[in-house]
């Protein structure tokens, strides 16, 4: 980021102007974990009938009374309900990690913070 951009530091800055992530304990994410357990719920369910679109049969009666069967498979329908497939599971952990993060969000402490007495700032080999 350049220098002009950012407007200079009068070191009165309030710690919530200072801190512009955004918050990750957000309750409104189980929402978006609902909507998007249904939509993979959707994109499975339209994969089977997909599915069933890529698979051909053919018969043929030949005259002395033999029937041939042969299937077909037409590979963009079967790579449009893998990728239904594929798609259901991304939604599926996003919606996992959209719950977690509306359940809580732990923040991590540091290792002073854990143990100050037992936190060590030199080196071993200055005296």
């Amino acid at each position: 980021m350049c220098k002009l951009c950012v407007p200079p530091s009068t070191g009165h800055e309030s710690l919530a102007t200072v801190n512009t992530q955004p918050k990750l304990h957000r309750p409104w994410r189980a929402w978006v974990a609902l909507a998007e357990v249904i939509l993979a719920a959707v994109a499975i369910w339209l994969a089977f009938p997909v599915w069933d679109l890529g698979v051909k049969t053919l018969t043929v009666h030949l005259s002395d009374g033999v029937v041939l069967t042969s299937t077909r498979n037409v590979g963009s329908w079967m790579a449009a309900s893998i990728g239904l497939g594929l798609v259901a599971a991304l939604l599926l952990t996003d919606a996992v990690r959209e719950l977690l993060l509306a359940i809580r969000a732990r923040h991590r402490r540091k290792e002073r913070e854990a143990d100050p007495e037992g936190f060590f700032e030199g080196h071993l080999n200055q005296a």
